[in-house]
């Protein structure tokens, strides 16, 4: 049952990303303020938002003094994986099961400021730039049961037939990187503008899981002989318990040098019953007939093997409880351009490689995964970004942009970056209208398409196609107050992954496992922009 000790072991190793909770990347989110949720399309803004979707656009806002923008988002995500198992069947019933993970992230603020005099703009931007959710499976995840939907299997193969199984499995993780920017944006003349900067991030994750109550119902004549559900640890230790009683029995038989007999030949002479050899016989699973034809000292060789091997069982099936966190902080240099004719602006922008390591904090880990003070590996990817916003007339303007994600160039535990192939794409497109000085409403939408592999797809971690629908509007208070809604909702497309069952020895049919990956992504915001 080797097989089975080593994955119970990374069943429970939750190392789960709880990606962010808006748009952007694998690691990054793009939607920072509002304005996104109306117009996703914003990558060449020249208002205060341009801040961080582009900062050199800056130069362009109409006014010297201060600027400043407070947000505040709510999102609403669910991710769902339905795995299919034919072992699924001994708990429940089915070999298909669906575990739901639901994040509710009802404040995600951030704050943006600029100061404008003349050709010299100073900003800043405070926001979450990554994760910003607590994600809640409360069955745990399809690689938390697998390894103990075939500890049946296993307990047949060895002689214990087993067609039963429970466990009490839960995840909790949350992940939130905190970024504070601040650069420079210069007008070099009326067309081309730039800007330099960067920005601290600081990482916070947090992990909590367990692995409870695995129950099994083991038909074995001695230990459970109604066969009834029972606890599996509670099972392999008197199991052990057992076998070191059956071996210790034959010592005296040993002791007296005839440890070379077969049990048959104790029997004919007398020195063992028959009813003793068959119970031998069934501690091993075997019939008496295979067990009378080995010797005293093989027989007593097995069963110290059979305890040794309960009581690692035992080990293994034992509750399993994780409390960790992790922390870390990285520098982004960021650079910007800013290209502007008349009716038309185009914005660009490069987020350098942030190199960033985390370190355990680990309070308790049955697992042995996440050994206290540990490092590592968690960059952000660099991103590229160009977009044009061209302006029609009568106040409208139509918008579109490019966003490119670096995510194969970014180290990631377990080297999973090698599974990308290349980074994610997104393509944008949006447009406004200013009805009147007092109402704007403005709409957009954003193509995402992923560049991982299906070999990085795991209910860990998974990242998905999809498309984004964002609408809403502004309300000038006055010249230099601004109140702005907004409302995004983003459609995911499923992820299908056949792969050859894992878990198992040679010795049992590798069915073929199937896992499906979706996910759901909702948000809301209101903001206020101001001048003075």
């Amino acid at each position: 049952m080797k097989k089975f000790k080593k994955m119970m072991l990374t069943g429970i190793a939750c190392c789960l990303y709880v990606s962010g909770l808006m748009a952007g990347g694998i690691v990054t989110n793009t939607n920072q303020s509002v304005h996104f949720l109306r117009n996703p399309a914003r990558t060449a803004s020249f208002e205060i938002d341009a801040v961080y979707t582009n900062p050199a656009g800056l130069a362009l806002l109409p006014h010297n003094g201060f600027y400043f923008s407070l947000n505040n988002q709510s999102a609403f995500q669910t991710r769902t994986i339905t795995s299919q198992l034919p072992y699924f069947t001994g708990y429940g019933g089915s070999d298909v099961k669906s575990y739901k993970g639901k994040a509710t992230a009802p404040f995600i603020p951030s704050f943006m400021g600029a100061y404008k005099t003349n050709k010299l703009v100073i900003s800043f931007d405070v926001g979450v730039i990554g994760g910003g959710g607590e994600l809640t499976f409360d069955k745990g995840l399809p690689s938390f049961e697998a390894p103990i939907s075939v500890l049946p299997v296993q307990l047949t193969a060895n002689g214990i037939p087993t067609n039963q199984y429970s466990v009490d499995a839960y995840f909790k993780g949350s992940s939130m990187i905190i970024g504070g920017q601040l650069g420079i944006t210069y007008a070099f003349n009326d067309v081309v503008s730039a800007y330099a900067g960067a920005r601290i991030n600081i990482l916070n994750n947090s992990y909590e899981g367990h692995l409870r109550n695995i129950s099994v119902n083991p038909q074995h004549p001695v230990l459970n002989p109604t066969g009834a559900m029972m606890q599996a640890v509670t099972f392999f230790n008197t199991a052990k318990q057992a076998a070191q009683t059956a071996s210790s029995s034959l010592q005296p038989i040993i002791d007296a040098g005839a440890g070379s007999y077969t049990l048959n030949q104790l029997v004919a002479i007398g020195q063992m019953q028959p009813a003793q050899l068959a119970q031998l016989a069934g501690g091993l699973g075997m019939s008496p007939e295979t067990v009378g034809a080995l010797s005293v000292n093989q027989v007593q060789g097995a069963f110290n093997q059979a305890a040794a091997s309960y009581g690692a069982n035992a080990a293994q099936v034992a509750d399993k409880n994780l409390e960790n966190s992790q922390s870390g902080m990285g520098i982004t240099p960021i650079l910007g351009l800013d290209l502007h004719f008349d009716r038309l602006n185009i914005g660009m922008k490069y987020e350098f490689l942030t190199k960033m390591d985390i370190e355990n904090k680990t309070k308790q880990d049955d697992t042995g995964m996440f050994p206290d003070k540990a490092k590592i590996p968690n960059d952000i990817p660099a991103i590229f970004t160009l977009g044009a916003q061209y302006e029609i007339g009568s106040g409208v303007s139509v918008s579109a942009g490019y966003h490119h994600f670096f995510d194969s160039n970014a180290r990631m535990q377990n080297d999973k970056q090698k599974l990308i192939n290349g980074g994610i794409n997104e393509f944008l497109l949006g447009g406004e209208w200013k009805i009147n000085k007092t109402f704007l409403i403005s709409a957009g939408g954003q193509v995402t398409r992923t560049g991982v592999t299906d070999g990085y797809q795991s209910d860990m971690s998974f990242s998905l196609n999809s498309y984004s629908v964002g609408f809403g509007g502004a309300v000038n208070l006055s010249e230099s107050v601004r109140i702005n809604v907004g409302y995004l909702f983003t459609n995911y497309s499923d992820w299908t992954k056949d792969r050859p069952n894992p878990l198992y020895s040679s010795s049992i049919t590798p069915y073929a496992t199937k896992d499906i990956f979706a996910r759901t992504n909702k948000a809301f915001g209101i903001g206020l922009d101001f001048r003075f």
